[in-house]
C-alpha cells in the first residue's frame, strides 16, 4: 500500500525532529514536508499535496488557524490535525470550525499520534476527552464578540477602562459595558478572574 504522506508544520525545530524519528519508524508514513510557520504551511501544502498535515497553532506570522482555513477554502478535502499545548475548548472549536479534522495534546504526543492519524485517515475525528468534556459544557454559553475579546485582551494586559477606551477608539463607558457583558458571559466574578477563565479556554492568549 502507498505511504501516508506527511506535513509537519511547527516553529520549535526539536519537536519537527522528535515527529521526523517517530515517523521515519513506521513504513506507512513518509514526511514529505515541513514547515515552521503559517505561510510555509499553505506554500509547501500547494507544492506537496501531504495526505494529512500535522498544524501547531501559535506560530509567528500567519497562526495555525489561519493557515488551516487558507488550506482548506483552497483544498477542500485536505486533512489537518492539530497538535498544540492549548486545553481550552475555545481553541479546539475554533480549529474544528476552520477545518481540521483532529485535536491533539503535544503531551500525548508519543502515545497518541500514530492511532491518531490513522483514525484521521479512516475518516475519523479525534478529540481529547478532556477537551470534548469542557465544549459540551459550554455548548451553549453566549461567545464574546470580537470587540468583548478585544477589550479583554487588553483588560489582560493591565490595561485601565480609560486606557483601553483610548487604544480601541471608544468611549470608556463603553468599555465598561463590554465587561459588564464579558463577566455575565464567563460567569466570572472581577476582571481577574475573567481574564483567567478566558486564558484556560483560549479564548485570549498572551
Amino acid at each position: 500500500m502507498p505511504s501516508i504522506r506527511i506535513m509537519t508544520v511547527d516553529d520549535h525545530p526539536l519537536l519537527r525532529e522528535g515527529i521526523a524519528a517517530v515517523i521515519e519508524g513506521q513504513d506507512e508514513l513518509e514526511l514529505v514536508a515541513e514547515a515552521s510557520t503559517g505561510e510555509e504551511a499553505i506554500d509547501h501544502y500547494r507544492r506537496h499535496r501531504p495526505d494529512l498535515t500535522l498544524m501547531d497553532l501559535q506560530m509567528p506570522g500567519i497562526g495555525g488557524i489561519a493557515a488551516i482555513e487558507a488550506i482548506r477554502s483552497e483544498f477542500p478535502d485536505a486533512r489537518i490535525l492539530v497538535l498544540t499545548t492549548y486545553r481550552g475548548d475555545v481553541q479546539a472549536l475554533r480549529a474544528f470550525r476552520a477545518g481540521a479534522q483532529g485535536y491533539l495534546l503535544k503531551s500525548e504526543l508519543r502515545k497518541e499520534m500514530l492511532s491518531t492519524i490513522r483514525q484521521i485517515m479512516d475518516g475519523k475525528r479525534r478529540i481529547p476527552e478532556e477537551i470534548a468534556h469542557e465544549m459540551a459544557g459550554h455548548a451553549n454559553d453566549d461567545e464574546l464578540t470580537p470587540r468583548e475579546t478585544e477589550v479583554l485582551t487588553h483588560v489582560a494586559m493591565g490595561e485601565a477602562n480609560r486606557n483601553v477606551a483610548l487604544a480601541l477608539g471608544i468611549a470608556e463607558e463603553t468599555v465598561k459595558a463590554h465587561m459588564k457583558s464579558i463577566l455575565s458571559k464567563l460567569a466570572a466574578n472581577d476582571r481577574t478572574h475573567a481574564v483567567a477563565i478566558a486564558l484556560r479556554r483560549g479564548i485570549i492568549e498572551l
